[in-house]
C-alpha cells in the first residue's frame, strides 16, 4: 500500500503568472542532401541562382512567429546576417512580442527558414525562398511549456504551417504504428541509437535532472564530440529511412517533391533537415492556465442592486451569422443561423418587476395618514441604526432606502438621518420629491458635516442645497473660514449660467450665502477673494472654460457687493494693493530661480532686488494686511532679512515689519502649485480645533499658506531647524541636545525644561496621527522641523493620499532622532508619546465624516494627488481611519503601525540617501 503522506513535494507555476516574453534560441541546422545535377542547373535558370544548390554552406536566414487557433498572433522575428564557412549556425536568441502568459493552450512556434533567389520563385516573397519549415508546439502533451532544446524536422520548400492540423510538424508520427510493433519499422543502427539516448541525457545534464561532476562530464563530453559526425550521419539515414518506410517518398509535404510544394529538381528524396532550438528554462514546470478576465465594462449602468445580486451572470454565446452555416448543418438545426449578440447591459438592467414593486410600496407610505405615527419595531430599528452608521461615501441599496423612505417621520429625530433619507428619495418623481422637501422642514437640526455632504455632487435638488446653506448660516466666521476653501468648490455644483447676460448668481443660495458674509467680514473676503482667483486663473483643461466663467462672475458680484459695505471701498484697494505685491514678488523669485548662480550669489541678489525702490516694497503706506494672515498689516520688507532655499525651486525667504514692531517672514515660491498644501494646512487647522474640543491640546503648528495663483503662493516662516541640520550639528542625541541648548534643566533627567519637552512629545504624537491619516508622503529629515521651544511640525506637502516618490515609504514618519530625544522606546516619555496618539487617533475618528465630506468636496479642485484618482481620493483616507474596527481594536491597530515604522531599515536608507542628494545640489 503506497504511502501518500511521504509523496515528495511537487511544485510549479502557472503559464498566467509568468510575465516573460517568449524567446527561442536558432542554434544551428543540422543535415545534408545529394546536390543538384550540374545538367538541371543548366536546364533550369530557377533553380541555378538559389543558394542551397550552389553551395552546401550558402546564407540562410529564419524567421519565427507565434500562432494560435489557425491565425498568427505575432509579427514575424528575424535573424540577423551571418556567413557560414563549416556549418550552418546562427546562435542567436530571438524575443518574440508576446509573454508567456499571454499565450493560448494551442499556441505554436512557426519556424521558417529562408533561402535567397535574385529571381524569386514558388512561394517566394520577394527575394527570399521559402528553404522549409517546422511547427513546434509550445505546450506538450502534458500541458507544460517546452523548455530546453529542441530538434525540429524540417520540412522542405515549405513556409511554416502553424494551423492547428500543421502540415509542417516538428515532431513526425510513424503512420503505421502496427508494422512498428510486429518489427517492420526501420533498422536503428548503433549509432543513431547512441545519438538518441545521449541527447536525452545531455538535456537532463542541462535540466540539473543529473548532478554534476566536472571531471566526469568533461570526458564524456570529449568522447561524445569524437563521435558526433558519425553519428548524426547515421541519425540522417536513420530518419530518411523512417520517412520512407511512412510512405512520405511519394508527394510527402516534407519532401518537396510534390510540384505544389517544391520545385522538382530532379534529385532523389532522400533530402533531410533538423533544426536545433532552444527555449528558456525555467526553475519548476510551467503548466498552462488560462487567464481568468474581468467582467465585461457596463456602460452608464449603476451597480447591481441587494435585489439584484443573486442573478446568474449571462455568458457570451458566439456562433456564426446567416449564410456561414447553411440550413441543418449546425447542431440546433435552422436557430444556428441566427446572430446570438452578448449584451452585458441586459444583466444589469433593473428588474421592471422589482422596479414596479418599489413604486408602489413608495405610493402606498407617500400619502397614507400612519405614515407619521409609524414607528419601527426591535429589530427595524436595529437595522435603521446600522444605515445611520454608514459612512458618507456608502451607497443605499434599494431595499435600504425603503426602509428609511418608509419611517421618515420617525427619523425626523435624528440629525444623522437625514443625508441617508435624501439619498433615499427618488426626486426625478415630482410627487415624492414635493413631500420631500415638506419632510425636510420638520427635521430637527443637523450639523455642520452634513450640511457639507448636502453641498457636494451627488445632490442636485436646489431646495436641498437651499436647506444646508441655511444650516451654514448659524455658523460664526470663525467656523465658516475652516470650510470656505471647500465651499467655494462646491460653487461649481450649483446652477450658475456662464452667461454674463443672465444674473444668475442670484438664484444659487450659496453665491449669495458666501458673497454676503465674505463682504461683511475682511478676514473673509481676503480668502474668499484668493481663492476665487486662483481658479479663475486655472486654464487647465479639467477645470474647463465654463467654470472660469463662472467663478469669475462670482468674483464680479463679490466686488460689487464688498463696494456696497461701509469700508468696502478700502478694502477693495487692499486687495488690489495684495495683488501688486504678490506680482512684484513672483517676478523677483523668476528672475531668482533663473539666474542659475550658487545660493550666496543668489541670496546677494535677492537682497539687491528687495531694496531697489523700483520695486516699491520698502515702505506700504498705508500699512497693508498681509493676504496670509489679514489680521497683520505691514509697513515695509526688511532687505537684510532674506534668504534663498536650496530646493530645486529656490524658495525664498522673505521679512515684513508689521505695525506692532515685529516682523512677520514668509517664504514665497514660484513655479509650484500650493493649492495641495494649502488644503492639507486647512485640514490640519480643522483637526487641531476638533483635538481642542476633545480636551485634548497637542501643541500643533498650523502655519499659514496661501495659494496666489496656480504656479505661486506663500506660506508663513516658522523659525525653526530641520532635523537635517540639527543631526550635522549634534551627533550625538541631535534632537535631545538642540532642545537642551535652547532650554536647558539640570534638575530635569534629560536636562531639558519640563515644559519643552512635553510640547515636543505633544507635537510629535499629533503629527504623526495627522499625517498618517491624510497619508503625507516623501517624509525625509529636510521637512522634518524642530523649534527652539519644542514644538516638533512637518512641511512641504507635496504627495499625500499615500503616493511617495520612495520606495518602501513607512505608514507614518517616526524617525529615531525623534524617539531617542523621548528617552528611547523604554522610556515613559515614550510611552506618553503612544498615549497621545491613542487619544488623538480615537478622537478624529469620531469626526470622520466630516473629514471625509470636504475632501468630497474637493475631488474637482485640481488637487495634483486628488486629480491622478478622484474616485479614490476619499476612499483612502476613510481607510486610514478604519471605521470598521472598534475603538479598542483601532488602538491596537495604530500601535502595530508605530512599532512597524520603528523597526523599518528602509527609511533610514532614504533619509541617508536624500542627504546626499542635497549636498550634491548645494
Amino acid at each position: 500500500m503506497a504511502d501518500y503522506g511521504r509523496m515528495d513535494p511537487f511544485s510549479f507555476a502557472g503559464s498566467k503568472d509568468v510575465d516573460h516574453p517568449v524567446s527561442v534560441r536558432i542554434m544551428n541546422l543540422e543535415g545534408d542532401e545529394p546536390p543538384v545535377k550540374y545538367s538541371t542547373l543548366l536546364e533550369r535558370p530557377d533553380l541555378r541562382h538559389i543558394g542551397s544548390n550552389t553551395s552546401p554552406h550558402s546564407e540562410l536566414f529564419v524567421t519565427v512567429q507565434v500562432w494560435a487557433g489557425s491565425k498568427p498572433l505575432t509579427v514575424p522575428v528575424q535573424t540577423a546576417y551571418k556567413p557560414f564557412r563549416s556549418e550552418r549556425k546562427w546562435n542567436e536568441w530571438l524575443e518574440l512580442p508576446i509573454v508567456y502568459k499571454a499565450l493560448p493552450a494551442n499556441s505554436r512556434l512557426a519556424i521558417t527558414i529562408w533561402d535567397l533567389s535574385p529571381t524569386g520563385g514558388k512561394h517566394a516573397i520577394g527575394h527570399a525562398v521559402p528553404f522549409g519549415g517546422t511547427t513546434l508546439p509550445m505546450f506538450d502533451t502534458d500541458n507544460q511549456i517546452q523548455k530546453g532544446r529542441q530538434k525540429c524536422l524540417v520540412h522542405r520548400h515549405k513556409h511554416a504551417d502553424g494551423t492547428d492540423s500543421s502540415t509542417t510538424p516538428a515532431l513526425v508520427q510513424a503512420k503505421n504504428k502496427a508494422n512498428l510493433r510486429n518489427g517492420g519499422g526501420p533498422f536503428l543502427d548503433k549509432d543513431a541509437a547512441e545519438l538518441d539516448r545521449m541527447e536525452k541525457l545531455f538535456k537532463k545534464h542541462e535540466m540539473g535532472e543529473i548532478p554534476r561532476v566536472d571531471w566526469l562530464d568533461q570526458m564524456v563530453f570529449r568522447s561524445f564530440e569524437k563521435k558526433g559526425l558519425q553519428a548524426a550521419k547515421s541519425s540522417m539515414k536513420m530518419l530518411q529511412r523512417q520517412r520512407a518506410l511512412n510512405g512520405d517518398s511519394n508527394g510527402d509535404h516534407a519532401s518537396g517533391s510534390d510540384d505544389d510544394d517544391g520545385p522538382d529538381d530532379g534529385r532523389p528524396n532522400t533530402s533531410a533537415f533538423l533544426l536545433n532550438v532552444e527555449l528558456p528554462r525555467f526553475d519548476f514546470p510551467v503548466v498552462f492556465a488560462d487567464h481568468e478576465y474581468d467582467p465585461p465594462p457596463i456602460s452608464a449602468l449603476q451597480p447591481l442592486s441587494a435585489s439584484q445580486g443573486t442573478l446568474p451572470l449571462h455568458q457570451p454565446q458566439v456562433q456564426f451569422g446567416p449564410g456561414i452555416n447553411a440550413v441543418g448543418e449546425g447542431s440546433d438545426g435552422f436557430e444556428s443561423r441566427l446572430i446570438k449578440v452578448y449584451d452585458p447591459e441586459v444583466g444589469q438592467r433593473d428588474n421592471p418587476a422589482e422596479a414596479k414593486h418599489r413604486r408602489l410600496f413608495r405610493s402606498s407610505h407617500r400619502h397614507g395618514t400612519l405614515d407619521k405615527d409609524l414607528k419601527p419595531n426591535a429589530k427595524v430599528r436595529d437595522e435603521l441604526n446600522m444605515i445611520m452608521s454608514y459612512s458618507p461615501t456608502h451607497v443605499l441599496s434599494p431595499e435600504e432606502a425603503d426602509l428609511v423612505w418608509k419611517f421618515r417621520y420617525h427619523l425626523t429625530r435624528d440629525k444623522r438621518a437625514l443625508t441617508k433619507f435624501v439619498k433615499s428619495v427618488n426626486w426625478s418623481d415630482q410627487s415624492e420629491s414635493k413631500q420631500a422637501i415638506q419632510v425636510l422642514g420638520r427635521w430637527t437640526e443637523i450639523d455642520v458635516d452634513d450640511a457639507l455632504e448636502l453641498l457636494g455632487p451627488s445632490f442636485d435638488n436646489p431646495a436641498v442645497r437651499s436647506y444646508a446653506v441655511d444650516r451654514l448660516r448659524k455658523a460664526d466666521d470663525n467656523e465658516l473660514l475652516l470650510y470656505l476653501l471647500q465651499l467655494v468648490q462646491a460653487l461649481k455644483y450649483e446652477h450658475i449660467s456662464a452667461d454674463s447676460g443672465h444674473k444668475s448668481v442670484q438664484d444659487s443660495s450659496l453665491a449669495r450665502f458666501l458673497i454676503q458674509r465674505a463682504a461683511a467680514n475682511f478676514m473673509l473676503g481676503n480668502h474668499f477673494h484668493w481663492y476665487l482667483m486662483v481658479e479663475c486663473d486655472d486654464h487647465s483643461p479639467e477645470l474647463g472654460i465654463d467654470n472660469r466663467h463662472t467663478y469669475r462672475k462670482v468674483a464680479y458680484d463679490f466686488m460689487a457687493e464688498l463696494v456696497k459695505q461701509p469700508t468696502g471701498t478700502e478694502d477693495r484697494k487692499t486687495l488690489l494693493r495684495q495683488a501688486e505685491m504678490i506680482a512684484i514678488l513672483s517676478k523677483i523669485a523668476g528672475d531668482i530661480k533663473t539666474s542659475g548662480q550658487s545660493i550666496a550669489k543668489k541670496t546677494d541678489r535677492l537682497k539687491q532686488l528687495l531694496a531697489d525702490p523700483k520695486n516699491e516694497l520698502l515702505t506700504f503706506d498705508p500699512p497693508l494686511a498681509i493676504p496670509l494672515d489679514p489680521a497683520v498689516k505691514i509697513t515695509g520688507i526688511a532687505p537684510d532679512q532674506v534668504a534663498v532655499f536650496k530646493s530645486s525651486l529656490n524658495p525664498i525667504k522673505c521679512t515684513f515689519k508689521t505695525t506692532t514692531g515685529g516682523t512677520y517672514p514668509i517664504i514665497f515660491k514660484l513655479g509650484d502649485d500650493l493649492r495641495q498644501d494649502q488644503l492639507v494646512i486647512q485640514i490640519l487647522t480643522l483637526m487641531d480645533q476638533l483635538l481642542q474640543k476633545e480636551n485634548l491640546d497637542l501643541k500643533l503648528s498650523p502655519y499659514k499658506i496661501l495659494a496666489t495663483s496656480t504656479t505661486a503662493g506663500a506660506s508663513q516662516f516658522v523659525q525653526s531647524q530641520s532635523l537635517s541640520a540639527i543631526v550635522g550639528k549634534y551627533r550625538t542625541n541631535p534632537a535631545l541636545a538642540y532642545l537642551r541648548h535652547h532650554n536647558p534643566d539640570d534638575r530635569q533627567p534629560l536636562g531639558v525644561r519640563q515644559e519643552t519637552l512635553d510640547t515636543y512629545i505633544k507635537s510629535c504624537a499629533g503629527y504623526c496621527v495627522i499625517t498618517y491619516i491624510l497619508g503625507v508622503g516623501d517624509r525625509h529629515l529636510d521637512n522634518l522641523l524642530l523649534a527652539p521651544d519644542g514644538h516638533f511640525f512637518h512641511a512641504d506637502f507635496g504627495f499625500i493620499l499615500g503616493r511617495d516618490p520612495k520606495p518602501f515609504a513607512p505608514l507614518m514618519k517616526l524617525s529615531k532622532e525623534m524617539v531617542e530625544c523621548m528617552g528611547g522606546v523604554n522610556s515613559e516619555h515614550y510611552n506618553r508619546f503612544r498615549q497621545y496618539c491613542f487619544l488623538a487617533y480615537t478622537a478624529l475618528r469620531k469626526s470622520s465624516n466630516l473629514i471625509l465630506n470636504l475632501f468630497s468636496l474637493m475631488l474637482h479642485a485640481n488637487i495634483p494627488d486628488i486629480r491622478l484618482e478622484p474616485d479614490k481620493a476619499v476612499v483612502k483616507v476613510r481607510e486610514r481611519f478604519h471605521l470598521e474596527l472598534s475603538e479598542e481594536e483601532a488602538i491596537v491597530y495604530f500601535g502595530n503601525v508605530i512599532e512597524g515604522t520603528l523597526t523599518a531599515f528602509a527609511p533610514v536608507v532614504i533619509d541617508k540617501l536624500h542627504e546626499w542628494a542635497q549636498a550634491l545640489r548645494a
